[in-house]
């Protein structure tokens, strides 16, 4: 049985906005509840003023998808933005040796215990290093007692990345089954938002969490790029504040 229908296609780029882009991938399943649950991935490419490709959440390695980055810069950073996001770093550190690879936090520790080889060369910070702060901004998502995220923001696009802070499935690609998992958890466009075992994680923190989305609201995003399900195109600041109202 199939739970979820590809974002098509996939491994193939996707313009989002001028030095933007996305790639869908596969499948992916994650140990939850005892349970394997699956999630359709995507990874965002920006192309930084002096050529370079930072890639974000990158899906898995493919020469075709490799040659399509090649056509548009050098790719030079591989961006782990939270602790569940990384396992498909090495594929693309292997093909790109000069490439740094960005840690966030806790993601050391837990592929060390999941056991998969991954070598990061820098961690992210509070502040974008010097690398890309002229164009993409970026913060620490506080409040969670088990996982961190980084959130980005570029700039000149007024786009906003997010991983698991947002999750938007598409009805219409996700059996009928599993649709009710997926409505409970709350992560079902256009209503999509953090699931609900994450901002369960945030009870007694949500002061620190409150402070990082009105940051993020600072930034007024016209559109957001996330990990699992539909991204929003258009009027982003709104959509963005309907994610966050378990913070209310």
């Amino acid at each position: 049985m199939q739970w979820l229908s590809f974002y098509e296609p996939v491994n193939h780029l996707k313009s989002v906005e001028e030095n933007v882009w996305i790639a869908d991938g596969g499948i992916t399943a994650m140990a939850m509840y005892g349970v394997h649950i699956p999630f359709t991935t995507r990874m965002t490419v920006v192309r930084l003023n002096d050529g370079q490709l930072w890639v974000h959440s990158p899906i898995a390695y493919t020469p075709e998808l490799a040659a399509q980055l090649d056509a548009l810069g050098e790719v030079s950073h591989l961006v782990s933005p939270n602790m569940i996001h990384y396992a498909h770093i090495p594929g693309w550190a292997e093909h790109y040796p000069n490439a740094r690879t960005w840690a966030s936090p806790g993601v050391r520790e837990r592929a060390q215990g999941q056991g998969i080889d991954v070598w990061f060369s820098d961690d992210l910070g509070d502040a974008p290093p010097e690398a890309w702060y002229e164009e993409i901004d970026q913060l620490r998502f506080r409040g969670s007692s088990v996982m961190e995220e980084m959130v980005f923001f570029h700039r000149p696009s007024r786009t906003l990345i997010v991983t698991d802070l947002i999750e938007n499935f598409d009805p219409a690609k996700v059996h009928w089954a599993y649709r009710g998992l997926l409505r409970l958890t709350g992560v079902v466009a256009p209503h999509g938002q953090a699931p609900l075992d994450y901002r369960f994680t945030f009870r007694g923190r949500k002061k620190q969490a409150r402070a990082c989305f009105e940051a993020m609201l600072g930034w007024q995003p016209e559109r957001i790029l996330l990990a699992h399900g539909n991204w929003i195109q258009h009027d982003g600041t709104a959509a963005l504040k309907r994610a966050f109202r378990w913070l209310d």
